[in-house]
C-alpha cells in the first residue's frame, strides 16, 4: 500500500488556506510542533481522517494535553519518530539523542529550527526531515512544508514546498 504524507511544523497559531490545497491529496498530515492554538489544531484534525502531532516549546497546556512531546508510530512498514526539538544528523538534541541511538527509527521528523532540511543519516540509517516553518512568527524567510510518499519501506516523491514569503519578520 502507498500513503501520501504532508509534514508541517511551526505554524505558531497561523492558519493558511494553502495547507488545505497542498495537503488535500495526503492520507496523513503530521505536525512537528509549535501548533500555537487549539483553533489551528482543530482545523488540521478536520482536514483528514488521520492527523498526528507533537507539542512544541511554545504550545500551551491545552495543546500539551492533546499531543505528546514525542510520538513513535508505524506508517506502512516505516518506523517513525517525531519530536519538536530534535536537532540534525550529527548534532541531535540531547533530549532525544540517546533514544535515537538506542533504537533508530527509519524516519525522524523534527521542527523548531525554522530551517527546511531533508538529510539522510548514514550512521543511524535513517531519513531526517525538518519541514521548516509554515507560520508567520520567527526569523525564517520562506514558509515551507514537505510532502512525500511512503510505499512499504520506501520514501518517494519528496516535495519541498514554499508557501510564500514570511510577511512580518520578527
Amino acid at each position: 500500500m502507498t500513503k501520501k504524507i504532508g509534514i508541517i511544523s511551526d505554524t505558531h497559531g497561523y492558519w493558511d488556506e494553502k495547507y488545505l490545497q497542498y495537503f488535500d491529496s495526503c492520507d496523513e498530515v503530521w505536525h512537528a510542533g509549535d501548533i500555537g492554538s487549539t483553533e489551528v489544531a482543530d482545523k488540521f484534525e478536520a482536514m483528514h481522517p488521520l492527523f498526528r502531532a507533537v507539542h512544541g516549546n511554545i504550545d500551551g497546556q491545552d495543546i500539551r494535553c492533546r499531543y505528546p512531546e514525542v510520538l513513535r508510530f508505524r506508517c506502512e512498514e516505516v518506523d517513525v519518530l517525531m519530536k519538536h526539538i530534535g536537532g540534525y544528523p550529527g548534532n541531535y538534541d540531547r533530549s532525544i539523542q540517546s533514544r535515537l541511538y538506542a533504537s533508530p527509527p527509519n524516519l525522524f521528523i523534527s521542527g523548531h529550527s525554522h530551517i527546511l532540511k531533508v538529510k539522510f543519516d548514514k550512521t543511524l540509517n535513517l531519513l531526517h526531515i525538518n519541514p521548516g516553518a509554515a507560520g508567520m512568527q520567527g526569523w525564517h524567510t520562506d514558509r515551507t512544508i514537505v510532502r512525500l510518499t511512503i510505499e512499504g519501506k520506501k520514501f518517494t516523491d519528496c516535495e519541498l514546498i514554499t508557501l510564500g514569503e514570511h510577511g512580518n519578520r520578527i
